[in-house]
């Protein structure tokens, strides 16, 4: 069937016109081109956002206290409240199908007043309170020493484990910094460990310029009482966030007194949501580029399919002599249908390696001059290659078809007589 004359016969009948050929071609190589340009661009907005979140829990919320709006059981409104440690442990005990509870206080920031001495440098940093739960909500990679336990929350351990931003802010190139000890409004910290979070922006950037200690000193050491300044809270796989945030937050309103209808009182950000309407998103837009592309393709195909139709007609006489002298009707359909096919591969083929060209050129400026803010990496999965490359085929064989369908349907007789 693929036997060396009759690929010949397909080279010489696709360059007999080559500006023909190359404008037929163009229609295929340019759509399959523009599906991959689009899927990779799709691709490249995901990365750069999907890095914002970092590698935080997505299954997460993060809740805090406001002011009440609503009189309740003879309170006012208006009235402000806190968190307290107490209401941890009873949303633990009646919510189910949560994996962490992180209780935080929070201390100072970048825009607050210098909180931190070390010798004769001061810094600026946000200083919180933390369980050692945290660092499986809000991952970050230990450069030295170790992260809070337990044992620290327990014995009410002065101890502080640092960013590289504010090693770099208060300490010496070199110098020693596990062991090492930091003074926070007045209160001494022995620093036993220093993290590195995963940012576009690197190190300088306000994720590594923070300071965390145990939660139970942190109380101690600020007069902080049971008082809970926020909460990180993440559910376990298979149960969204979303779906118990009402029972958690039911749960604090009856603790702390504050009418359930109260929609203002407690303050909340929940970060499933606003993942999945960001995967919601990027759904949406490769939706759009295969939508796009394929109606591209779509009209290379058909611009194929009415040149073959031209071919056609110019070799009905052939056409007639080949059934005249006994050729079988399916070899000159399966003829039509590989020149078709050959056409629409080759020039497909085409627009893929030029498409990978231009791609791979934008990954490498990106490498030289930085990232770009919400965009990174550009790529098509090899999934996408290979259902292009089905596309082309099923494109190539359609375009074929209906050509096909038209020679084997000329009458030897009549195609003789053709001039």
């Amino acid at each position: 069937m693929f036997n060396k004359d009759r690929w010949k016969e397909i080279l010489e009948v696709l360059t007999s016109n080559w500006f023909r050929t190359i404008l037929t071609a163009f229609g295929v190589f340019w759509g399959i081109f523009i599906l991959i340009i689009l899927l990779s661009a799709g691709k490249g907005l995901e990365n750069g956002i999907m890095q914002d979140f970092g590698d935080i829990a997505t299954n997460t919320m993060f809740m805090w206290s406001r002011t009440t709006t609503k009189t309740y059981k003879g309170l006012p409104k208006g009235r402000s409240f806190l968190f307290k440690t107490d209401d941890v442990q009873a949303i633990r005990d009646k919510v189910p199908n949560l994996r962490f509870i992180s209780p935080r206080n929070q201390l100072g920031g970048f825009n607050g007043a210098n909180n931190v001495v070390r010798g004769l440098k001061t810094g600026a940093y946000n200083v919180y309170g933390d369980y050692p739960e945290i660092i499986k909500q809000d991952p970050m990679t230990i450069t030295s020493g170790r992260f809070l336990n337990y044992n620290d929350i327990n014995e009410k351990r002065k101890i502080a484990i640092i960013g590289e931003g504010v090693k770099d802010g208060l300490y010496n190139r070199g110098e020693e910094v596990v062991g090492s000890y930091i003074k926070i409004q007045g209160v001494n910290f022995m620093v036993v460990g220093t993290y590195k979070k995963k940012s576009n922006d690197g190190d300088g950037e306000e994720g590594q310029k923070e300071i965390f200690v145990p939660f139970t000193s942190f109380s101690q050491a600020f007069n902080r009482g049971n008082d809970v300044g926020w909460m990180a809270i993440t559910a376990n796989d298979g149960t969204s966030i979303t779906s118990i945030k009402d029972k958690i937050m039911s749960v604090v309103k009856e603790n702390r007194k504050v009418h359930p209808d109260d929609q203002r009182a407690v303050g909340h950000f929940d970060l499933y949501e606003q993942f999945q309407r960001v995967q919601s998103l990027f759904g949406a837009l490769r939706f759009i580029a295969y939508f796009v592309g394929i109606l591209v393709l779509l009209s290379g195909v058909i611009g194929v399919s009415n040149i073959m139709l031209i071919v056609v007609k110019e070799r009905t006489k052939e056409i007639g002599i080949r059934r005249a002298l006994g050729e079988d009707p399916w070899s000159i359909k399966l003829q039509i249908l590989m020149e078709s096919i050959f056409l629409t591969i080759i020039s497909g083929m085409a627009g893929i390696t030029l498409g990978a060209m231009v791609i791979y050129a934008i990954n490498s400026l990106l490498d030289m001059n930085g990232p770009v803010d919400m965009f990174a990496n550009p790529s098509v999965s090899l999934s996408v290659v290979i259902g292009a490359l089905a596309i082309l085929i099923v494109s190539g064989l359609l375009a074929g078809f209906i050509p096909a369908q038209s020679a084997i349907k000329v009458r030897p007789i009549d195609a003789l007589r053709t001039e």
